[in-house]
């Protein structure tokens, strides 16, 4: 593995899981979040690790395999499927949040989210659904319409609204792509890998930022799967498969970089390999089922993992 991956620590062993038939796979670094103040680093440690000399074995006798004429280089993934909110840009808190209360304040409902409540509300996939679920608990603003039907066109209402205000904070690029995203996305595209965006979020926002952040010519490459394109949301897999049967590819060819606990049980039960790049809100979240954990893609001289680290996944190189 080049010097992008990551060092690790003392191995240890988790039982399989049962979201997918992949066993668990470990892989963790946690170099590039935000500091605390004090220096501490935001990114909590992991309990799943491999000891850099075992690796160092590993890579070492692969390396002399294939110079004596052995196993050939692992094969690329068949697609690198990309959630998008967290993964893509890191939106939630200064963007999706932003654009709901400004939404609320417009349309004089007496509520706002902070930070911490949303982060709550995070753990239920689809802005529609996340004000739902919200309103249902607490109780219904005096101007929302009684019956459920109505509610519902009154909920869509106001995520069209939502949409729009994030699709300007988009377009005006005041929301960054995380470090190396465009450069796997390169990576993937310039070898021929299919690369595709799967989201819970409004089509138009995720096309938005696909189109705004990486640019018109790589956008045309990447097929963008958001939205009410599938029935149930994640966790559920059934966005990942549909991207599966559409890109004509095996799930289990497929590696995907998520962000949150509800995007990693999609992906597993999915049957796909699934490597985590924590975010601002999902920092301190427990990944166990992960096949890879890393704090961001990275950038060199921070990368972290590349395609071919991707590709060694896939070959289970890294189980324990």
């Amino acid at each position: 593995m080049k010097a992008m991956a990551a060092t690790a620590t003392a191995s240890t062993s988790l039982p399989a899981r049962t979201f997918s038939s992949a066993r668990p796979v470990a892989w963790i670094a946690a170099r590039c979040l935000p500091r605390r103040a004090g220096g501490e680093s935001m990114l909590s440690p992991s309990p799943l690790r491999f000891s850099a000399v075992r690796t160092r074995r590993a890579e070492a006798a692969r390396a002399s395999a294939a110079g004596a004429g052995g196993a050939p280089a692992a094969a690329l993934p068949a697609a690198l499927l990309f959630d998008c909110d967290g993964v893509l840009v890191d939106t939630e808190k200064d963007g999706h949040r932003i654009s709901f209360n400004e939404t609320f304040a417009e349309r004089e409902l007496g509520v706002s989210w902070d930070v911490e409540l949303y982060g709550e509300l995070l753990k239920i996939g689809g802005g529609k659904e996340r004000m739902t679920a919200y309103f249902n608990k607490t109780e219904w603003p005096a101007k929302a319409p009684k019956t459920d039907e109505e509610r519902k066109e009154f909920v869509a209402s106001l995520h069209k609204r939502k949409t729009e205000l994030f699709m300007a904070l988009i377009e005006k690029k005041l929301l960054p792509l995380r470090p190396g995203v465009q450069r796997l996305i390169d990576e993937a595209l310039g070898k021929g890998v299919k690369v595709a965006v799967c989201s819970t979020s409004n089509e138009k926002a995720v096309s938005a930022i696909v189109s705004c952040l990486l640019g018109p010519d790589r956008a045309e490459k990447i097929t963008i799967f958001a939205g009410d394109v599938v029935p149930r949301k994640k966790p559920d897999p059934a966005i990942y498969l549909l991207a599966a049967t559409t890109l004509e590819v095996d799930p289990s060819s497929c590696v995907v970089v998520e962000d949150s606990n509800i995007g990693l049980s999609a992906a597993k039960a999915a049957g796909m390999k699934c490597i985590v790049t924590k975010s601002g809100y999902t920092a301190d979240e427990d990944f166990v089922i992960a096949d890879a954990v890393f704090d961001c893609i990275g950038d060199p001289p921070e990368g972290r993992f590349d395609l071919e680290f991707c590709a060694n996944l896939l070959q289970k190189q890294f189980v324990s």
